[in-house]
């Protein structure tokens, strides 16, 4: 399939809004799972955020202006849609977020998804530690090769305060890895 930029969508929005979504869902659908399961890990939870994502994203696509891209916009809403979906779960286990995080450690290593080896499984267990503000940072610059830039468009914080978050969760992953 060759490369659609936002203003190819923008111009079917116009004409078919259903075949423009569902060619948004068929470009950036497994992109977002993957940014999802990287945060929420369960492959159920992120399936679940992911049509959340969607339906949000059908729900609202009227009032998209295509100030920013399509993807920040999008990526925006599933980065919410997961943080959403790990609070829920906290409040509806009656457990503290150490807590999930630790249920979260043992999914990663006993999941199919994350298949790698024993350096990956510490890695993501180590990410699991950080505090979400950092996770998410960590995750959007680390595996999904992002700017700060845009960065800042999802999370509506400013490139100093990403790039200082990346930072320490860098240090803090080393420091766990040290200490493991």
């Amino acid at each position: 399939m060759s490369q659609i930029t936002d203003n190819d969508i923008r111009l079917l929005l116009g004409s078919d809004a259903e075949k423009a979504f569902r060619l948004i869902v068929d470009t950036y659908g497994s992109r977002l799972y993957w940014h999802i399961r990287r945060l929420v890990v369960i492959h159920e939870d992120a399936d679940d955020a992911l049509q959340n994502t969607f339906i949000n994203a059908w729900k609202n696509i009227d009032s998209f202006r295509f100030e920013s891209s399509l993807l920040t916009w999008l990526w925006s809403i599933a980065t919410n849609e997961a943080l959403s979906l790990i609070r829920k779960r906290e409040k509806q286990s009656n457990v503290s977020l150490d807590d999930i995080d630790t249920l979260l450690a043992q999914s990663v290593e006993g999941s199919t998804y994350f298949d790698g080896d024993n350096a990956s499984v510490k890695l993501h267990n180590a990410i699991l530690k950080l505090p979400e503000k950092q996770r998410v940072v960590f995750n959007m610059k680390y595996f999904d090769d992002m700017s700060y830039e845009e960065m800042s468009g999802v999370t509506g914080t400013s490139v100093g305060a990403l790039k200082a978050s990346y930072h320490h969760a860098v240090k803090k992953i080393e420091q766990y890895l040290l200490d493991d």
